[in-house]
């Protein structure tokens, strides 16, 4: 699939998400926002209808630059009331809307602002996806001390880590991106990885899965 291709089906997702909310949009409305490319096409989106809803809380400071720059109003989850919708991408889809996400390394304040929302609104082209989980490496948020113990567990469960060391996290915390794990039971790897001490959050969003998934495709888009 050519690039162009992906980004025109992307942005049908997008817009296809923007068409979904829009009836239920008024002036106590509070958006979650997430953080990747698919996300930035639904920002693009937003600002045509920002005077129809009262603010947003985003999931990254990158988000959060762009919604500003837009003349979007950013507020603090901890001043939010309530999140009607939140909208953001995925790295792979299954088809019961389990997702891994983190590819961006926002996955932490991700699963906080999915967790506070309402309904949870998945947007991505069709290749994201999946008959099971797995392929894309599970991104694992640690706290820095954590990194090695934290690998070394996550070998024990079957995975190859790799330290994403061109990055940290807005929460200032380090990447491992686990490859060859095999992800039978999504919850339930989740849960393990999540008890490894150390561990701040881990890219399987099982327990916090979407609502809605919205797929862009040449021909479309698919909602289920």
């Amino acid at each position: 699939m050519s690039d162009s291709v992906k980004e025109n089906q992307k942005k049908r997702a997008a817009n296809a998400a923007m068409e979904t909310i829009l009836p239920h949009l008024s002036t106590n409305t509070v958006l979650g926002i997430g953080t990747g490319s698919t996300t930035n096409y639904f920002i693009e989106e937003l600002k045509n209808w920002k005077h129809l809803f009262d603010a947003a809380v985003a999931s990254s400071n990158r988000s959060s630059d762009l919604l500003t720059s837009y003349d979007i109003k950013v507020i603090n989850l901890n001043a939010a009331p309530l999140i009607d919708f939140y909208i953001d991408g995925a790295d792979e889809i299954n088809p019961d809307r389990v997702l891994i996400k983190g590819g961006g390394g926002a996955l932490t304040r991700e699963k906080i602002v999915a967790a506070a929302s309402e309904q949870f609104i998945c947007i991505a082209d069709d290749s994201k996806r999946v008959e099971r989980l797995g392929s894309f490496p599970l991104p694992v948020e640690v706290l820095p001390m954590s990194r090695s113990l934290v690998a070394r567990n996550l070998i024990e469960l079957g995975g190859r880590p790799i330290w994403r060391e061109a990055l940290e996290t807005d929460n200032g915390n380090w990447i491992l991106d686990v490859h060859d794990l095999f992800i039978e039971d999504p919850r339930e790897i989740e849960s393990k990885i999540n008890d490894i001490p150390g561990v701040v959050a881990n890219g399987i969003f099982a327990q916090q899965r979407a609502d809605l998934v919205i797929l862009g495709s040449n021909d479309g888009v698919t909602k289920f």
